[in-house]
Parts: C-alpha cells; sequence; structure tokens
C-alpha cells in the first residue's frame, strides 16, 4: 500500500470537501460560523461565477487548527473536467491526514491516484521534501490498484529523469534486469557484436559510435498457454542526432528519448503486479546515438534483420531503426498483439502538442477500444492515419526503402508507416509519445511522463484478465 494512504477508515482526518458554484451555498451553511465568515471574507460566498478550480481555503477550527479544507473543483457543466485536479493537494497541504467529501464516487478513483501521483518528487540529485499529506482510503476504491499505478509511473518517470551520464543503455538493462528478477519474469541482454551474429544490425548501426555498447534487452513471462502480448519500447538514452547533429537547444531534453522504453517497462510492471492472464515479452533496443568515427552515416545502406535493406537519410531519425529489428524479432513469434512506445517523432508534437500522443493501429475495433479507454483512465491519446498514399514518401533508388520521407509532410504518419513494414501483418499498436510534461498540472509534475502506460495496462486488463 502506497504510504501517503491511510486505511482505517475511522482515522482522525481533516475533511476536505469539493466545491461547486451548484453546492458553494450548501458547504457554506454547513459551516461553523467562524469559518463561514472566514471563507466569505476570502472570497468563497461571492454569487455569480463558479468558484475558480483548484483553489485551495484552509478554515480554522475554534482552537486556530486546521479544521476543514474546501477545495473547489470544475462542475458537471464544465467541457472537460481535469479528473486529476485533486494532484495538487499534496503540494499545498501541511502534513496531516486528510479525507474527501463532496466527490462522486465514480470520480474518487482517478481523484486518490491523483494524489499520489502529485506527490511523486524526483529527489535522486537534489533533496526535494516529498508531500507529507496522507489521505484517508474512501470507500469502495481499490487501494491495491491505486499503489500498484503510482508505484509504476513512479518507476518510469525516474528512469526518464535520470540524466545519460547515470542511464546509458547499460543502466538502462540493470532497471529492466531488476524488473525482470523482482517478478520472477526471464531476462535477457544481446550486446555489441554480438547483435551482429544475432541479425540485429540497425541497432548495432545506431549504437555503435558510443563508449557504451548497444544492447536489445529481451524479458518474458507468463504461462504458455495464455495470450502472447509483446511490447516494444525505444531505449534511446541519448540523441545528438548522430552525424546530422543536433542544435544544442534540441539536445537539452535528449535524455528522454528513452520515454518510449520507461514506458515499456512500467506498463510491465503493472501487467506483471496485477498477473494479468498475458504471455508477456517486452524488447527494447538500448543505445545511445553517440557521434564518433564508427557512427553511421547519413546515404549508409543497411541490411535490417526483416533483411529489407534501410536507406539511411538522417541519423537524426536513429529511433526508428532500432525499433525496425525488434518489431521484427517480434512479429517473427506472431504474437497477438504487438505493441511500441516511443518518443519518435517532432512531428507528432506539431500536430497533437505535448499532452496528447497519437497513436497507429489498422485495426479499427482495437483502435475504438484504446480511445475509450484512454478517456476513461485519464491516459488520452488520439488516433492518425496509416494512410497508404504516403508510403510512396519512404522510397529508395538505391534500397529497399529510406528510413525517412523525401519531403517535410506527414512526419508521424511516414515513420508510423515505416515502422509498419516491420511487422509483418501481426496486429501492432505504436505510440509516439512526448514522454515529458513541459508544465505543471495537477497530478503531473514537471519532468518525464510514461504516456500511454496506464491506458495500455488497464486495456489489457479488461481484456484479458487477471489470474486468481
Amino acid at each position: 500500500m502506497h504510504p501517503l494512504l491511510v486505511t482505517d477508515p475511522s482515522a482522525n482526518a481533516i475533511t476536505v470537501h469539493a466545491v461547486t458554484a451548484a453546492n458553494r451555498a450548501a458547504v457554506l451553511e454547513a459551516l461553523d460560523p467562524p469559518a463561514r465568515r472566514f471563507a466569505v471574507a476570502q472570497g468563497l460566498g461571492s454569487e455569480g461565477d463558479a468558484p475558480e478550480a483548484g483553489k485551495v481555503w484552509l478554515l480554522p477550527d475554534a482552537e486556530g487548527n486546521i479544521g476543514i479544507v474546501l477545495f473547489a473543483v470544475e462542475g458537471e457543466s464544465a467541457r472537460r473536467p481535469d479528473p486529476f485536479l485533486f494532484g495538487k493537494l499534496p503540494g499545498v497541504l501541511p502534513e496531516g491526514i486528510y479525507r474527501l467529501a463532496g466527490v462522486a464516487a465514480a470520480a474518487l478513483p482517478a481523484a486518490v491516484l491523483a494524489w499520489l501521483l502529485g506527490a511523486y518528487r524526483f529527489a535522486r540529485y537534489k533533496d526535494s521534501p516529498a508531500p507529507k499529506a496522507r489521505l484517508v482510503l474512501p470507500d469502495g476504491v481499490d487501494g491495491e490498484e491505486v499503489s500498484r499505478l503510482a508505484a509504476a509511473v513512479a518507476f518510469g518517470r525516474d528512469l526518464i529523469n535520470t540524466p545519460a551520464n547515470d542511464l546509458g543503455p547499460d543502466a538502462l538493462a540493470g532497471a529492466a534486469h531488476a524488473l525482470a528478477t523482482r517478478h520472477g519474469a526471464r531476462f535477457a541482454v544481446t550486446a555489441g557484436d554480438d547483435l551482429l551474429a544475432a541479425n540485429f544490425p540497425l541497432i548495432h548501426a545506431v549504437g555503435r559510435a558510443s563508449a557504451t555498447a548497444p544492447r536489445l534487452i529481451d524479458i518474458t513471462a507468463g504461462e504458455p498457454d495464455w495470450p502472447k502480448v509483446t511490447l516494444v519500447g525505444k531505449g534511446v538514452t541519448f540523441d545528438t542526432g548522430g552525424l546530422d547533429i543536433k542544435p544544442s537547444s534540441a539536445m537539452l531534453l535528449m535524455k528522454k528519448d528513452m520515454g518510449g522504453a520507461a514506458a515499456a517497462l512500467a506498463t510491465a510492471q503493472l501487467l506483471l503486479d496485477a498477473r494479468v492472464r498475458v504471455r508477456l515479452r517486452v524488447l527494447v533496443p538500448a543505445v545511445e546515438n553517440a557521434i564518433s568515427g564508427a557512427s553511421f552515416r547519413p546515404g549508409d545502406i543497411i541490411p535490417s534483420r526483416k533483411g529489407l535493406s534501410v536507406e539511411i537519410g538522417n541519423t537524426d531519425a536513429e529511433g526508428r531503426l532500432v525499433l525496425a529489428d525488434a518489431l521484427a524479432l517480434a512479429a517473427e513469434e506472431q504474437p497477438e498483439l504487438i505493441v511500441d512506445y516511443a518518443t519518435l517523432t517532432g512531428a507528432a508534437r506539431v500536430a497533437l502538442g505535448p499532452d496528447l500522443p497519437p497513436f497507429y493501429t489498422e485495426d479499427d475495433a482495437i483502435a475504438d477500444e484504446i480511445a475509450r479507454t484512454g478517456e476513461a483512465v485519464n491516459d488520452p491519446v488520439w488516433r492518425l492515419p496509416l494512410w497508404p498514399p504516403y508510403d510512396g514518401m519512404l522510397a529508395s533508388k538505391v534500397a529497399d526503402i529510406n528510413h525517412v520521407s523525401s519531403g517535410g509532410f506527414a512526419g508521424s504518419i511516414t515513420a508510423a508507416l515505416f515502422l509498419r513494414r516491420f511487422t509483418q501483418g501481426v496486429p501492432h499498436v505504436h505510440f509516439d509519445i512526448y514522454g515529458w510534461t513541459p508544465a505543471a498540472k495537477p497530478g503531473r509534475p514537471e519532468g518525464g511522463e510514461v504516456q500511454g502506460a496506464r491506458l495500455v495496462y488497464a486495456w489489457l486488463k479488461q481484456r484479458y484478465g487477471t489470474a486468481s
């Protein structure tokens, strides 16, 4: 159970009451007169507009201690209420035990999860006191489930937030190994020139310039008769752009270029911890796209595991190359489903911004399930098309395919079309995530974020169920 959750329903706790325009008068009427006057003096009694969502009022009791907390939330008329608004509270409330009131039963699980996610701090290099506001677990909320979700998100956030000097391909493999060991899963890694012997030429080419050898991480778990699902995560621990070097400003966040690997590993932790009935495989090509005399070059033609020859159009589009070999391996076993996560294109951010990752699949039923699940668990995504006419943008005059398009249009779509070449008809979902929260929001501190992880976990759990 998460340390900020109190499971004793009789615990002495300060009430946090959700306030909207609709219930404001009733909430005020229920307060003791001094507290009511205090709230009115701070503007809560004003008629007209709804209270500003996220505003907090700490009201005293007769002894001058905090007697009740009022917290303004969006009303039912809000166009898109934020289910994670309660994630603001751990950062503003003093140490103590609190309980929620005035929150609809259906909204309570998200409110509790938001509280835990909002308490996250990345404190590896600098003291950052963790919030100490604890929450009484409301009736009907599964404390083990929200704790499981918070732990997996924190795990993934920590990976993304760790800089490349402490999280290279070897350390990423170490984190994956620890995860596999903790859950009794099988772990293997293929590194350095062994990648060539094992037929992963694209992974080797992208990572060979680094002082830390490239590698393919491979985790397997689950019963043989369970449906096979494979997760693939882009694990570029730092991306200089290679010989097509990025400007310095574009490198500042490139520690997050392994955000796809973090999302895949966070999803795996959730699936393993909940014992979702899938025969799980997790593949993470872990590389650093560095610069040296061994760097791969624009114009190089490199074979792929699938046998397609790939012309290198731009060394800064390295992620799709390492994913291609990993996806080809995943497809060889003909699993029921392949899901990949990758911080793949800036074009996705131009199209949909940092908070709404696009996803791609050829299966309309799967797309509908994913969209509905993302909305339900507040891990939203938006489907973009695998538009067949754009496939021609990847044509090469000297190889089977170029890995980047011939123009500047539809960059996220053409990247997804490239990846599709390597999945051999297996049902495949590709998430082009940002992996980062650029400005803090309730429940989502600035920094690394494992977009899509909670969504895929909820989707697969609903689809396949859990082992007893």
